[in-house]
């Protein structure tokens, strides 16, 4: 039997040679394969995606921590016997108490997506100081500000009063003065719930987030001198830098980290404390031809209300209860005067 071979039509073999080199061009084009998907690297910020707005990157070791002292405040204004009108007259003129806070740290003070409006534990704490100076928890001009701005817009008079969980330090109360505490946090660490860290013994080499002016900056300095620091201008940009793998561990203080853990159930908040914060209201400085102490008093009156008329808590279960456990308000801290004065 003989088999006979047929010779390929001309036109067909032009077009399997055709296919033949455009299959090597695009193997040439495509490169070799990766040996490993792509990992951001936190040292590199132009490997993945740009950095939150305004952050900066510190490299580990790269800045010697501040010592925070908060136990050498002398304490805040003993409330009066005078009434709001004459506390605060200015104030209570105008018929509205202007007011800084945030309007996207969740669950302290933030903008309702569906309403627009603001809410939160400090909202709250803002509108009961209105309810007591003008019978009217509405009578409030909310303005934002930054973590890094709360000192300047009080001393250039843009707003009355910050509310915006600043806490009571030594070098603070020489720039502002402060309420009694409204609030005692604990300063902990937030992480992904597959990150491996555990505890503070992981956290060298990895990236940690922090709000530019917080405590938080020295804190992260001391505790983690092997880790670089990312700095941004607000804690939401934290969650963001987070989610896209830029940092590896947000350190805050628990009240923070619950709002962030409130929208990323892919995140943990780690049960070690590692510090305590103490949040006040703060006014201008007292200086000579401001005198702030009768706003100061009329603050402390509500916020002493608040602690025996079980208000405190009220706020705390509505806003913080499903993710905290708490001692309940921090004691009234009020400094010693001479009458005379």
């Amino acid at each position: 039997m003989t088999i006979s071979y047929r010779r390929p039509h001309r036109r067909v073999a032009a077009t399997v040679a055709a296919c033949a080199l455009a299959a090597c061009s695009l193997t040439a084009c495509a490169g070799p394969t990766p040996e490993s998907p792509v990992n951001y690297n936190q040292l590199d910020p132009g490997a993945g995606p740009p950095l939150p707005p305004d952050s900066e990157l510190e490299a580990a070791g790269s800045v010697a921590p501040q010592e925070i002292v908060t136990d050498t405040w002398e304490g805040s204004l003993r409330p009066d016997s005078a009434t709001p009108e004459e506390r605060v007259p200015t104030i209570f003129k105008r018929g509205r108490i202007i007011v800084g806070v945030d309007q996207s740290q969740n669950l302290l003070s933030f903008r309702d997506s569906l309403t627009g409006t603001l809410q939160g534990f400090e909202v709250s704490l803002a509108k009961e100081i209105a309810r007591d100076i003008f019978g009217d928890p509405e009578a409030v001009d909310f303005r934002y500000v930054d973590s890094i701005d709360r000192v300047r817009a009080l001393q250039q008079g843009n707003v009355d009063i910050v509310i915006r969980s600043m806490a009571v330090t030594e070098d603070r109360a020489k720039q502002v003065e402060f309420s009694t505490p409204y609030y005692r946090a604990q300063t902990r660490l937030l992480v992904m719930d597959n990150s491996g860290i555990t505890s503070v013994a992981d956290l060298a080499g990895h990236t940690i987030c922090v709000a530019e002016g917080s405590t938080a900056l020295q804190r992260a300095r001391a505790i983690a001198p092997e880790s670089d620091i990312l700095k941004t201008r607000n804690w939401a940009d934290c969650l963001m830098a987070l989610q896209q793998q830029q940092a590896q561990v947000i350190l805050g203080d628990d009240v923070i980290l619950s709002g962030i853990a409130a929208q990323d159930p892919y995140t943990r908040i780690l049960p070690a404390s590692l510090g305590l914060e103490y949040y006040g209201v703060a006014t201008a400085k007292q200086v000579s031809g401001r005198d702030v102490s009768g706003l100061v008093r009329q603050i402390n009156s509500t916020l002493e209300r608040l602690r025996n008329d079980g208000t405190w808590w009220n706020l705390f279960n509505q806003w913080f209860a499903p993710y905290l456990t708490s001692l309940g308000p921090p004691a009234l801290q009020f400094r010693e005067e001479n009458p005379d004065e």
